[in-house]
């Protein structure tokens, strides 16, 4: 069988969500009964005036000019003009970030009601506080502010977890194209001794930064990388325990690994401020060490500053201290935010003493972690696997126990929790509309049947982020298969992470749902109408994935996706309000610059970042590609 002939052409069928016919005549009638009263109002004061005016002229003799009313429009609040460092793609930023503290809690949100008990500690001494209250309150903006650079700065790219792409992505032929390809990423005996890590996986999304010519001079990047005045430098964090760094539009390595020496499966963070430091977690407990936890590197020198290991936090997921989640920082107050497997929410006052242009950078981090649980609910499942968003001081993540929780970061406080249909490890994304934040989320198919293979369903939800309200639910059938242990299971549902839908496509909200047509088969982009949750169009794939789908968009507003599957091959799409396109696939190739060029063995768990035209995406079987998009 042929490349080509691994992928049979989708019946993709699209339609609009259903609507009331009468809302758009409705609408209008509305609005013309009040521009009718407006006008009204305002000949009526215009004439009285006139009125006024020439009764007064008769009483003094006089004849008085009439008086007229000007009615002046209100000058709109000038939009700011997007700078270097921000993203093209979130221009303008029009969050307001309002936190009506006053909105009542769902009923069927209100953590109390399941009995829960929370606890906060501070320090090197563990110390509990009943009241805790943060001395520098966090309160993050607008996404389009995240970064101080231009870059990709931690998974899905800020603090709404809304973005992947960078700039502008200019389709013009319609063409993917192998640019290059590292394939040097080995491999690491995991902790149980039965397989090896190997490759980058679920999440891996690399992350990218242009590093201004001031900070290049300090760091230790190659001589070739220091000089080149356009550098924007990509970094991956893999499963053989190295972090890797590449020129973006080359694939050259630009200095050497960093060893940390356990396997990383999730994506790291650079710090949005733009200081050379990078934030990575193990997956596994399989270093060689009693470490089992998170590090802090400087990209100065490739040297560890700090590490924490959670061990004796009396955790009640003591025995698992992966962090798999992707940190953000808050970079007004230093703080770093990080939800880890052991069901702990790390934050560290971080104390950063940076000499910029010195090349000298410290940290004396401060820790304090929260922890709660639920009377349904066993203490040895309260991990945290997916990454936390954040709106101002609200933080959303979800739990092992099907838990999406909402944080308040500056009291350590559960604002509210809705318990899903099914356990995700899918990390919250928010988009704000009409000055409200809402969450995104869906869910996996594990929990619904007994040992064996089964079709059940992948819930998406739209949830108030003020109150815990699903706004509207709805699934799709996926596929899975538990095994007698969890090294043999193979689930379906949402894997990847959704779209939050911008320009062409901000009516709409995409999920992707992976095993669809049967175990090991089939994958789909459903797209819901934000509003009413109604399906708006689909798009099917034969080959499952776990990688998230990327919105990319070009200086016109017009939206694509890319996404990759789990034999290698890259699909771009044409997305749009009320329907979409395939546009092309491809299907890669390992060594393709030499005469044993090979598909085989090729699959694409991790997830991928677009950075202008090109797409950078890690393999499980250690490579990873540069792809152009044209």
């Amino acid at each position: 069988m042929s490349d080509r002939e691994q992928y049979i052409e989708p019946d993709n069928s699209y339609y609009k969500p259903s609507r009331d016919p009468g809302e758009g005549t409705l609408g209008l009638v509305v609005v013309m009964t009040i521009l009718f009263v407006i006008l009204t109002a305002v000949l009526a004061v215009v004439y009285f005036n006139k009125r006024k005016g020439d009764s007064t002229g008769e009483e003094e003799g006089q004849v008085q000019p009439s008086t007229y009313i000007s009615v002046a429009s209100p000058t709109p609040t000038p939009i700011p003009p997007l700078t270097d460092t921000q993203n093209a793609v979130l221009y303008p930023g029009t969050a307001i970030i309002n936190l009506d503290t006053e909105s009542p809690i769902a009923d069927t949100a209100r953590p109390e009601a399941r009995g829960l008990m929370e606890s906060v500690f501070i320090g090197e001494e563990r110390e509990l506080v009943e009241d805790f209250v943060r001395t520098k309150p966090i309160r993050f903006t607008d996404p389009i502010d995240y970064g101080m650079e231009a870059g990709l700065f931690t998974f899905r790219g800020n603090n709404f977890r809304n973005c992947a792409s960078f700039g502008y992505t200019n389709i013009t032929e319609g063409t993917i194209t192998q640019t290059w390809e590292f394939k040097g990423i080995g491999t690491l005996l995991a902790s149980t001794l039965n397989f090896e890590w190997s490759g980058m996986r679920w999440t891996g999304q690399p992350l990218a930064i242009k590093w201004p010519a001031s900070m290049k001079g300090v760091m230790n990047l190659y001589d070739s990388a220091k000089g080149k005045e356009d550098l924007v430098e990509v970094i991956c964090a893999a499963c053989d325990g190295k972090i890797y760094f590449f020129d973006l539009e080359t694939g050259a390595q630009t200095r050497d690994p960093i060893n940390v020496g356990v396997s990383i499966k999730g994506t790291p963070a650079l710090d949005p401020r733009g200081y050379p430091l990078i934030y990575v977690g193990q997956c596994d407990n399989n270093g060689g060490s009693s470490i089992f936890g998170m590090y802090i590197y400087s990209l100065l020198d490739g040297k560890q500053l700090y590490h924490y290991d959670g061990g004796e936090d009396s955790a009640y997921r003591a025995g698992w201290r992966a962090f798999d989640s992707s940190p953000i920082i808050d970079a007004n107050t230093d703080t770093l935010i990080w939800p880890c497997e052991n069901g702990i929410i790390y934050t560290f006052d971080l104390h950063t003493n940076y000499a910029q242009g010195i090349g000298d950078i410290s940290i004396a981090p401060e820790r304090t972690g929260y922890k709660y649980i639920f009377n349904d609910n066993s203490g040895s499942h309260m991990g945290v696997e997916s990454s936390i968003a954040i709106y101002g001081n609200y933080g959303y993540f979800m739990d092992n126990t099907s838990n999406l929780v909402c944080l308040d970061l500056n009291s350590m406080k559960m604002v509210w929790c809705q318990v899903l249909g099914d356990d995700s490890d899918v990390t919250p994304s928010i988009s704000e509309e009409n000055g409200v934040p809402y969450v995104y989320i869906g869910t996996e198919v594990d929990n619904q049947g007994g040992t064996g293979e089964y079709c059940g369903a992948a819930y998406v939800y739209k949830i108030n982020g003020l109150t815990g309200e699903v706004v509207w639910q709805t699934s799709e059938p996926c596929y899975t298969y538990n095994g007698e242990t969890s090294e043999t299971d193979q689930s379906g549902g949402c894997f990847g992470n959704p779209i939050i839908g911008k320009n062409s496509i901000s009516n709409l909200v995409i999920f992707p749902f992976s095993m669809t047509k049967g175990l090991m088969s089939g994958n789909k982009l459903v797209a819901y109408d934000k509003d009413l949750g109604t399906k708006v169009w689909e798009y099917d794939m034969n080959i499952y994935s776990y990688s998230s789908p990327v919105d990319c968009y070009d200086m016109s507003g017009q939206a694509y996706i890319v996404i990759g599957d789990s034999i290698g091959q890259i699909h771009l799409v044409s997305a749009g309000s009320s329907e979409c396109k395939r546009i092309t696939y491809i299907q890669c190739k390992r060594n393709i610059a030499s005469n044993n060029a090979t598909s085989s063995g090729l699959c694409f768990e991790a997830s991928p970042m677009v950075y202008g035209n090109t797409m950078v995406i890690g393999t499980t079987g250690g490579s990873v590609f540069g792809i152009t998009l044209g």
